[in-house]
């Protein structure tokens, strides 16, 4: 039995009980309101600066602004800093992402029980009987069966009743329903950056067949690098739309030098896409029952392996779904994120079904502001490298996002998690996994 294929023995979910703070404070130029909440680095707010413009308009999580959520904006002395101070400033870090997002889109978002951001008023149910949902139709919640093609999971969405928090929903609804699994909409955000252009054409070379690789990000442009088939299919409002962050993940996956102007070269040069966009113009894009119906669309379309350079919360709904997808075949790859060693085990690549990957630079470190997983399972370039923009040429990226497709392509070019481990180069010590792969694939030359 492969490694990825096992579960983990019992439910080794940790339930998060920390209190932590969700008033603003202001440590080291940053604004601080959540520590455990999944973020990266952002600009300092100008002193006093308190409002809705504060951290430059990033609250919004669409392709315009997509990747400033996403990547690490003031990389530079990252790794002269002491342990503690990094984990500080990346901490900080997080925490200002997350009040940014609120306090410009309170309507569409709020804070579940963990303290982790969701979609606003929706709570998300499985395994609930019958009598459990008359009982919630009597306490004022509604109700909506919900389906995710591909998927054998019935999933119930619950609208809340007026003036009820989603904490608090939460709680009353686990007590309500005791044996099902109830899960806030939460929200996954970039692991990198990518340098966000004007709005571009979609890529759209026709329709994909079977044994594709699969994107679930934002959408991709059309790219001179990108010539091989690639299908779009939106999951939430306004989408599929282009976003540099999309574009720059793709072209590491199938990105084809050979052709003219193309210029970057990808994992796997020429392989066919299926790219599900999760964000849209959907201020709350990236959430998990958009994650998992992309998970779905996948699976029924045959894809071979799916690249996720998403990182957030544990999720049941989301745990589920990627234990069916697998069970299917498809082999999932998952970045874990740009908060540093000390920061909680980033999701989707915890989950033991998932290729946790993460990052090294030219010198073949590990990039300092790495996140952690419950494993790593390989490590890849994530620094120092060029990726497609979209504007048809090329740009530098970085983070752990990046790191991911290149290992997604050497996948679907070897085939098997063991050809991998064969091709792996040992890393400089703990942390790299099984070791280093494609650390030629740069594009820099």
């Amino acid at each position: 039995m492969d490694d990825f294929d096992a579960e983990k023995a019992g439910d080794d979910r940790r339930e998060e009980t920390e209190m932590r703070w969700t008033r603003p404070l202001l440590i080291t130029g940053l604004w601080l309101a959540a520590p455990g909440a999944q973020a990266q680095l952002l600009p300092a707010p100008a002193a006093g600066a308190l409002g809705g413009g504060a951290l430059g308009g990033v609250g919004q999580i669409v392709p315009d602004t997509l990747d400033r959520l996403g990547g690490i904006v003031d990389q530079s002395g990252l790794d002269r800093l002491s342990p503690a101070r990094l984990a500080d400033r990346l901490a900080a870090a997080r925490a200002a992402r997350i009040d940014a997002l609120l306090r410009q889109h309170g309507d569409a978002v709020e804070l579940d029980d963990r303290r982790e951001p969701a979609r606003r008023g929706i709570i998300l149910l499985t395994g609930a009987d019958a009598a459990a949902i008359d009982k919630l139709r009597a306490a004022g919640y509604g109700v909506e069966r919900v389906e995710a093609e591909g998927i054998d999971m019935a999933i119930t969405r619950l609208t809340l009743p007026d003036g009820q928090s989603l904490a608090r929903a939460l709680r009353n609804v686990r007590k309500i329903a005791p044996q099902a699994q109830a899960s806030a909409d939460n929200l996954y955000f970039p692991s990198g950056a990518a340098t966000e252009g004007r709005s571009a054409a979609l890529a759209s070379h026709g329709s994909v067949g079977r044994g594709a690789a699969g994107l679930i990000d934002g959408g991709v442009a059309a790219h001179p690098a990108l010539a091989g088939a690639i299908e779009q299919r939106g999951f939430v409002a306004g989408a599929p739309r282009a976003s540099a962050h999309g574009t720059a993940v793709a072209s590491l996956i199938g990105g084809n030098a050979s052709v003219k102007g193309g210029g970057v070269k990808g994992a796997a040069p020429g392989t066919p896409l299926l790219v599900a966009d999760v964000y849209g113009d959907d201020p709350a894009g990236g959430s998990s029952f958009a994650i998992v119906r992309a998970l779905g669309w996948m699976a029924a379309r045959g894809a071979k392996v799916v690249t996720i350079s998403l990182v957030g919360p544990d999720n049941p709904l989301l745990a589920g779904a990627i234990r069916l997808v697998r069970d299917k075949g498809v082999m999932l790859v998952a970045a874990v994120g740009n908060d540093g060693p000390a920061a909680p085990p980033a999701y989707p690549a915890s989950y033991p079904q998932v290729i946790a990957v993460t990052g090294v630079d030219g010198r073949g470190r590990l990039l300092p502001e790495a996140g952690r997983a419950a494993h790593v399972d390989f490590a890849a370039p994530g620094a120092d490298m060029m990726a497609a923009d979209m504007a048809g040429g090329r740009d530098k990226v970085r983070g752990t996002s990046f790191a991911a497709p290149l290992v997604a392509g050497r996948l679907m070019a070897g085939g098997t998690v063991e050809a991998l481990r064969r091709e792996a180069k040992p890393g400089r010590g703990k942390g790299y996994g099984a070791g280093i792969l494609c650390d030629t694939c740069r594009n820099m030359d």
